[in-house]
């Protein structure tokens, strides 16, 4: 699968993920102080699905267009011990294919996921 990690998103867990084998790009790395909506034009522009804490993200995935091959996942659990973080989020993300199309809500003990519309 192809993420693209916000900014508040674990360095931890991103590099999980791609030793996980997952194309991984991170925006700390690759766009630092990127706004939200160039953070979903280029998850849109580049079929990556959007990993965030950044409930704002909720509303911007409403209201646009996101092909079927984007999604977004935004968590909404506390965050993992520092030790424990990239373990648990990437177990999280590579338990699932189906994020693609969706918005996703990941809780504690659940994920709740809307198809893209």
């Amino acid at each position: 699968m192809r993420f693209l990690a916000n900014e508040n998103f674990p360095g931890a867990a991103v590099s999980m993920i791609k030793s996980a084998g997952h194309d991984i790009v991170w925006v700390r790395s690759a766009a630092p102080g990127a706004s939200d909506l160039e953070v979903l034009a280029r998850a849109a522009q580049e079929s990556r699905i959007l990993l965030t804490f950044d409930k704002d993200f909720g509303e911007l995935a409403r209201a646009s267009a996101l092909p079927a091959s984007c999604g977004v996942v935004l968590f909404r659990i506390p965050m993992p011990r520092p030790s424990d973080v990239g373990a648990r989020l990437a177990g999280l993300i590579t338990a699932r294919d189906d994020w693609a199309g969706h918005f996703s809500v990941v809780e504690p003990g659940r994920v709740r996921m809307r198809v893209l519309a």
